[in-house]
């Protein structure tokens, strides 16, 4: 695996209080349906490459030669999976970057875990895997886009009932094989309701035990890119890719900062579809998403406890004290030295 040879980009952000800082060496916003936004600070002169792969060949637009600028609008249309390739002088310091939010019309919280930087150098690879909200609502659209990321898995975290109101497409669409286990959803919400919103994930990691040892298994596996979600792609989700990039080797401040991404880029009109709760008397994802308290719908909540303590971090802490971390804890569930090396070799440039 090859380190990094450039310098670090960082990329601010208060979380709870305290400023985080978020390891990516660059980033790539979508501003309008035809335009993105490259962001750097490091303004070292490269070679902007547009690229349809995270290769840079003959077939690649040179979009500048020798740009300084920090900032810089990429004509990329929305429809097309495009990669920015940065070479520095000579062709050293090459960086990829990819937007890590995909423009679905219709998806919630769907995003490529790859680009940010781990504590020995290395990065995460984009396109390898993707974390989601659920997607009954989808596209035309969505599905073209979609198809071009080379999508091998979908790894379903959800209970039966959530499955039963709001059934995945997207294995049926790109010919992707499918893995989901049955639980009841029940007893989930049951335990996370508990302890007064302290301490949510707690015990957490035992109920989805074979939901994450799927997961792991397909990225281990690396069989194509894999897609794993849950309804919100907040909870569940959340903590799988948490545990994925802490095995990594990502800081856990940046993986904090990812989390909490989550309460802005859900779209909650597209993670259920309009169905009668009537038709499903006993389905408690329908109360949910139907209403709060107050007969409204439901809007995403901050991923804080009542005593503002981020829901992540205290489930660090609890796997830390109970485990010894996230990769003592994957070797309860039968992952070893190997298959660790293996993930590495996978998931990191």
């Amino acid at each position: 695996m090859r380190k990094i040879a450039t310098t670090t980009l960082l990329t601010a952000l208060v979380l709870a209080g305290s400023p985080v800082m978020a390891r990516e060496l660059a980033t790539l916003t979508r501003l309008d349906a035809s335009t993105v936004e490259l962001k750097r600070d490091d303004t070292a002169p490269v070679a902007v490459w547009i690229s349809a792969d995270t290769v840079l060949d003959k077939g690649d637009q040179r979009f500048a030669a020798a740009s300084k600028d920090g900032v810089l609008k990429l004509p990329i249309a929305a429809t097309d999976r495009r990669y920015v390739i940065l070479e520095g002088k000579g062709g050293k310091g090459r960086t990829v970057v990819a937007e890590r939010v995909l423009p679905l019309e219709q998806g919630s919280n769907f995003r490529d875990v790859g680009g940010y930087v781990t504590k020995d150098g290395h990065t995460v690879k984009w396109d390898k895997a993707f974390r989601s909200g659920a997607m009954p609502l989808l596209t035309d659209a969505d599905y073209a886009l979609l198809g071009q990321l080379g999508i091998g898995n979908v790894v379903d975290l959800r209970s039966i009932e959530e499955r039963e109101v709001a059934p995945d497409l997207l294995d049926d669409k790109l010919g992707a094989l499918f893995i989901a286990n049955d639980y009841s959803l029940k007893p989930l919400m049951a335990k996370m309701g508990q302890g007064g919103g302290e301490n949510m994930y707690a015990g957490m990691e035992k109920m989805l035990a074979p939901q994450f040892r799927s997961l792991f298994r397909r990225l281990i596996a690396d069989e194509g890119a894999v897609v794993y979600h849950c309804s919100a792609g907040q909870d569940r989700t959340g903590m799988a890719t948490a545990l994925l990039y802490d095995v990594l080797g990502v800081d856990r401040e940046t993986i904090l900062k990812d989390y909490h991404l989550s309460t802005e880029l859900r779209r909650l009109q597209f993670e259920m579809p309009k169905v009668d709760p009537k038709d499903y008397p006993n389905n408690p994802i329908l109360k949910y998403y139907v209403a709060g308290e107050d007969g409204k719908p439901r809007k995403a909540e901050p991923l804080y406890t009542p005593s503002g303590a981020s829901h992540l971090a205290q489930f660090f802490t609890y796997l830390d004290k109970q485990y010894g971390g996230s990769e003592a804890y994957l070797r309860t569930l039968g992952f070893t030295d190997a298959d660790f090396a293996k993930l590495r070799k996978t998931m990191l440039d």
